[in-house]
């Protein structure tokens, strides 16, 4: 009897940080924003390879008062893999970057900060709190329950969210050319390729500056694309990709489809087949997004994918698995499909005709 409530109470211990450890999950999020807003990526990389808490602080010019906050949210942000933490010759603590602070350093060519700031923007993040709201009533998306418009509505309606989007997917698109580096056979024996939502166009010309005789087309909404300059093998093309997509040799959807119902996406897919259907065997769609591989992938690979699909849950829109993509290409007329793990948490997925 004694054991089994020793063992009851230690399981509910157990239980309790594990409910603690949730309802202050939102803090690595915000103390992240802390971070960049304070630029402590670049003052690390600035100084040189590790910074001393001295030195850190003298940067910062944070006054005495609160020189103590400072030591404790490097220590969070280390245990979160943010940041490294030393102890130097003289039994100084002091701190270097990790490859996720490398990514929010302002001059890196695959700057991620721009990612942070938008996600983490207190009216974005404050739509959240609207879930439950949401999800027992008929109102269609999340952002329309906590804001009265849609996410999409908000961005169009309001430069500054406009702005802040496309500095979030031009930051991102960057990563992109990471793959291209060991992964340019995706692009041989085609000749043109339309970058579906392509915004302002980062990822397309990354892939023109590399593949010269590669002839890109960014493909987005009008006012997106609106007096976009283009170049010899790069152009920018207006439309709605529900009514016509460009024809090319293949098309790039890059986080796009994760937006949309199954409907929808289905509906997208037939159009991308049409555009690519004229290259006969060759013609392909090149999709970029989340694969669900809960079972397989490590915990913070998981959790990144499993939140997403959270987030883009208040959209109406979903991260899927192997199983769900499969059924998409099936119901649009694909015939088969490959899928290549090789952008983080998100796969390239080449599907064919």
């Amino acid at each position: 009897m004694g054991s089994r409530y020793v063992q009851k109470a230690n399981d509910l211990f157990e239980g309790q940080t594990l409910l603690y450890a949730q309802i202050f999950g939102y803090l690595k999020t915000v103390c992240l924003k802390w971070a960049v807003q304070l630029g402590i990526p670049d003052i690390i990389k600035n100084h040189g390879e590790s910074i001393t808490l001295p030195e850190l602080l003298s940067k910062l010019k944070v006054p005495p008062s609160k020189t103590s906050c400072v030591p404790r949210l490097m220590r969070f942000l280390a245990h979160n893999r943010i940041f490294d933490i030393h102890v130097n010759q003289k039994g100084h603590l002091s701190y270097s970057l990790t490859p996720a602070s490398e990514l929010l350093v302002s001059s890196s060519d695959h700057c991620l900060s721009p990612v942070v700031t938008m996600f983490t923007n207190q009216v974005l993040m404050g739509v959240n709190h609207h879930l439950g709201e949401w999800v027992c009533g008929e109102v269609p998306t999340l952002f329309e329950v906590a804001l009265g418009t849609s996410f999409w509505e908000l961005v169009k309606d309001k430069p500054s969210y406009m702005n802040l989007f496309n500095e979030g997917m031009a930051s991102d698109s960057k990563m992109v050319d990471l793959a291209l580096k060991n992964y340019s056979s995706i692009f041989e024996g085609i000749d043109s390729i339309v970058d579906v939502g392509g915004g302002t166009g980062t990822t397309a010309k990354i892939m023109s500056a590399k593949f010269s005789n590669l002839k890109c087309i960014v493909f987005d909404l009008p006012h997106v694309v609106a007096n976009l300059l283009g170049s010899d093998n790069l152009s920018y093309v207006g439309g709605d990709m529900f009514i016509s997509i460009p024809k090319a040799d293949a098309v790039l959807l890059k986080w796009i489809l994760h937006d949309w119902t199954d409907e929808k996406c289905i509906e997208i897919l037939e159009k991308c087949k049409y555009s690519v259907s004229s290259k006969e065997s060759k013609g392909k769609v090149i999709i970029i997004d989340t694969v669900i591989i809960e079972k397989e992938d490590d915990q913070y690979m998981a959790d990144t994918k499993l939140s997403m699909d959270i987030f883009m849950l208040g959209l109406k829109g979903k991260e899927r698995t192997e199983k769900e993509w499969k059924q998409l290409f099936i119901e649009a007329g694909f015939k088969h499909y490959k899928i290549f793990p090789i952008f983080g948490f998100r796969s390239l997925i080449e599907v064919y005709p």
